[in-house]
């Protein structure tokens, strides 16, 4: 099986697919990132989906990358015979979905083969296969592929197969196109025009970039990665593209992140903003609009790409799971939990788009004081925290925190653009939650912020007090904080969430480092003036990557792996944030020189 890491991304602003070094797409979801998986290899074997391109015989040496600035995946297989090309990618979606893939002689004559192994429903359904006029069309339910390439296709245990060779100068397409099953099967798709297209997309979209100076190459790889996770129709912007890769190898940490988190993607607004990308910016703050609409006690920490607010969690006991991993979840549970932060978040989203030259909006405005009008009391609640924990209720300190960050951004827009609202009571509520959480979070026997009101547990949240204003990075009490959480939450020095409990998250033990942490830490020490230690931290988080740029959630130090869902907007987001406070001096955020707590 190949490891998280050994995976590439290729998407068309609407799903996503996974390529392994080999030469395999093992995971993809036809129409929208979260529809059912053709190609659910991912999660099982071949026999679950999967379409295999590659030489036939051993490949001695293998080397990819993208093309500049672009989601264009070029792969070189090295064999005995000769030398290949394989250019993968997903044209930029128009009316239909599709793959592409072109395999180039560079030299010798080397034997082929595509394997084609088409499973809908995430690997349960065999579909109909038929030659339909130039194309081979697969179908079940409502969903079709048709697969078209100048080379013969045969049947063979249930796969599609093409066997040929190869030549040096030689370009073959092969083009895989989803279309609803009830319509004709759709016109062909150029590859060669389409791969031009494509490019020219990329590349026009790159030059849109405003940033420039420190750790400018690695800021806009993980901005292209956030751009493909980007549903374009609505703007909305998934978490990751695939579900249930594991916490932890052979365990139950396994959740579906093919949805919009508020939380991610309010940060992936802030990154696009501070690096000018006004357009996704707008859209995004367009399709909270929509999300959220209705009774500001309904607001939900998670949606569908289309602002959907049903996500029923349900397990495929079918699919093995990654690495045995079970179970394989579709859906997410946690759209039904209490999560204080997201109202922060989303205040805080609002009042930094107008920060970069957003236009008033009295909808907006509106939508943003019902949400503080549930907030002045909702503050007081217990809630899952941002982790989202499946044990019990409690008052988490970040939690608290971000409640401060929406009644302070709301202040400063009252300030600062002349937003009318209880302004006087709102400072009350800010001064006051202020001094509850340095009254009630703090950890005597620790010396440091807690998890929760009245625990001795640690968390990695607390990081972010200084990034979102809450206390200046060189507070002693944050300064004290970060000590107790380098001494007790890292592994080989990088940062756990937490230590897991059952009677805190609800869950058994064990998951990898959290990377987004790391990056917190980082942020952290640049804040505090240890420049030199939070550059060897952020440096050593870039070694992580894989060879064309991509982080998942978590890591494993001991074994040298990447764990979870893969590639993972919120880790690419704090790399962008911690290259943006060590090449600027301040993260995305922008926050006050000091807290504002009066």
């Amino acid at each position: 099986m190949a490891r998280i890491e050994d995976y590439a991304l290729i998407g068309d602003l609407q799903t996503a697919a996974l390529v392994s070094r080999s030469g395999s797409v093992d995971w993809c979801c036809f129409p929208r990132f979260d529809s059912g998986a053709c190609f659910a290899a991912l999660l099982g074997g071949p026999q679950h989906g999967r379409w295999l391109l590659s030489p036939v015989s051993s490949i001695r040496r293998s080397n990819r990358r993208y093309r500049h600035d672009t989601l264009i995946l070029e792969s070189i297989f090295e064999t005995d015979e000769g030398t290949v090309r394989a250019i993968d990618f997903m044209p930029p979606r128009g009316k239909t979905p599709a793959i592409v893939r072109i395999v180039e002689g560079l030299d010798g004559n080397v034997p082929m083969r595509s394997e084609l192994v088409v499973r809908f429903d995430y690997g349960n359904i065999v579909p109909w296969v038929r030659r339909v006029d130039d194309a081979l069309s697969a179908i079940a339910g409502p969903d079709a592929l048709c697969l078209r390439t100048p080379v013969a296709v045969h049947g063979e245990d249930m796969k599609s197969v093409s066997e040929f060779t190869l030549a040096m100068g030689e370009r073959i397409p092969f083009v895989l196109t989803w279309f609803p099953s009830h319509l004709d099967v759709p016109q062909a798709i150029d590859a060669e025009e389409a791969l031009n297209g494509s490019e020219s997309f990329w590349l026009d979209w790159a030059g849109s970039c405003s940033h420039h100076g420190d750790y400018h190459d690695e800021i806009h790889q993980s901005l292209l990665i956030l751009k493909a996770l980007t549903y374009g129709p609505t703007g909305g912007i998934v978490a990751a593209p695939t579900t249930s890769l594991p916490e932890h190898l052979g365990g139950v940490r396994n959740w579906d992140y093919r949805f919009c988190w508020l939380r991610d993607a309010t940060l992936t607004l802030l990154a696009m903003l501070n690096t000018g990308y006004r357009d996704e910016a707008e859209m995004w703050r367009q399709w909270l609009l929509r999300a959220v609409a209705g009774d500001p006690a309904d607001v939900q920490i998670v949606y569908g790409i289309g602002g959907e607010r049903r996500l029923d969690e349900r397990e495929l006991d079918w699919l093995p799971g990654y690495a045995q991993s079970r179970p394989v979840r579709v859906g997410n549970a946690a759209s039904e939990q209490l999560q204080l932060d997201v109202y922060g978040e989303v205040l805080d989203a609002l009042y930094q788009t107008r920060l970069h030259g957003a236009p008033a909006d009295d909808n907006i405005w509106s939508l943003a004081r019902k949400l503080l009008g549930w907030l002045e009391d909702g503050w007081r609640k217990k809630d899952a925290g941002i982790w989202e924990v499946r044990g019990p209720a409690r008052h988490f300190t970040h939690s608290k925190v971000m409640a401060w960050v929406a009644f302070d951004r709301a202040i400063r827009a009252h300030e600062e653009f002349g937003r009318e609202g209880p302004v006087d009571r709102w400072r009350t509520l800010r001064a006051e939650i202020h001094a509850d959480v340095l009254a009630s979070a703090w950890s005597t026997s620790k010396q440091a912020f807690a998890q929760f009101y009245g625990s001795d547990e640690l968390d990695a949240s607390i990081l972010l007090m200084p990034i979102v204003g809450f206390l200046p990075a060189t507070d002693e009490r944050f300064v004290s904080s970060v000590e107790a959480i380098r001494r007790e939450l890292t592994v080989d020095g990088l940062v756990l969430r937490y230590r897991p409990r059952d009677d805190v998250d609800g869950l058994p033990e064990g998951e990898g480092v959290f990377l987004p942490c790391s990056f917190w830490l980082a942020d952290a020490l640049a804040l505090q003036g240890k420049t030199e230690d939070a550059r060897e931290l952020f440096e050593r988080l870039l070694d992580l990557r894989n060879d064309v740029g991509l982080l998942s959630e978590e890591y494993d130090p001991a074994a040298g792996r990447q764990l979870g869902n893969f590639p993972q907007a919120f880790t690419h987001l704090a790399l962008v944030n911690t290259a943006l406070i060590l090449g600027k001096g301040r993260g995305m955020r922008q926050p006050p020189v000091e807290s504002r707590n009066s």
